[in-house]
């Protein structure tokens, strides 16, 4: 192992919901390390926002518009980047959706099957389609953006954590069949981050303090503090950790603090 440990020069690297949030982020910090990125969502115009912003630091990306509940939008995101670039080095299956909030008695069978279709057999797609072709090359990562919500009960983010948790099973399967190719597969799993996606959770003052109240570091956490992570997966400092989750949440799941006495 040569150079830097976190230089991704000569990668291409697909982020799925890359146009803001966590996403953003990671697509911004990857092309910040050297790789070319392809940056996608369903809005074309947030995604090229987005380029227009690595491009203005000197970064190389491309946008694509894919709602990744639409197979033939995968497929057709993954050729646009071979046709581009002509190779795929490493996947963040970022982009997730949650229709339902509230008790599981009360989940729509119509919200349970797009959660599932969209946050899990979305990522197994995309890796299948993608796979192979790190194969021929003999290297290759898979990074998951997966929850917290999959390691604890929730009264009100069943399905959603039923999900997550099954994102943790899947990079398993991928890291023991693929890994005889060198391929590499994880997950992060994030608390909670001050995103759009979470802003119901963070935006109110009294639900804020509820939330960190028995967070360890006392705060939520920001995009920029998830994206590191996956720096880290997709760059030769990462490349012998396949197969597990990273949870960055604050220290949530380690345990409540000590009440403060200020």
């Amino acid at each position: 192992m040569t150079g830097s440990l976190f230089d991704l020069t000569g990668q291409v690297v697909l982020v799925t919901g890359a146009s803001r949030g966590i996403g953003r982020a990671i697509a911004e910090r990857m092309a910040e390390h050297g790789a070319r990125v392809v940056v996608s969502s369903r809005k074309l115009d947030a995604c090229e926002e987005v380029v227009a912003g690595i491009a203005a630091r000197g970064g190389e990306a491309f946008a694509q518009a894919c709602n990744i509940g639409r197979k033939e939008d995968l497929q057709a995101l993954v050729d646009a980047a071979m046709a581009r670039w002509g190779r795929i080095d490493c996947i963040v299956c970022n982009a997730a959706v949650n229709p339902h909030f509230g008790p599981s008695a009360e989940l729509p069978d119509t919200a349970f099957d797009k959660i599932m279709a969209s946050n899990i057999r979305s990522n197994l797609w995309l890796a299948n389609m993608v796979l192979p072709g790190m194969a021929e090359r003999g290297s290759g990562s898979v990074i998951v953006i997966s929850s917290i919500g999959g390691l604890r009960g929730s009264a009100v983010l069943g399905a959603y954590g039923i999900s997550k948790a099954a994102d943790m099973q899947l990079v398993r399967n991928l890291a023991v069949e693929w890994g005889p190719r060198n391929i590499r597969a994880n997950c992060i799993a994030p608390g909670l981050v001050r995103t759009d996606f979470a802003r119901a959770l963070w935006e109110d003052p009294v639900t804020y303090r509820k939330r960190t109240r028995d967070t360890p570091l006392g705060r939520i956490g920001e995009p920029d503090e998830i994206a590191g992570a996956a720096v880290f997966l997709a760059a030769p400092a990462g490349s012998f950790m396949t197969g597990q989750t990273i949870v960055i949440d604050g220290g949530v799941m380690a345990g409540p603090p000590l009440p403060r006495e200020d």
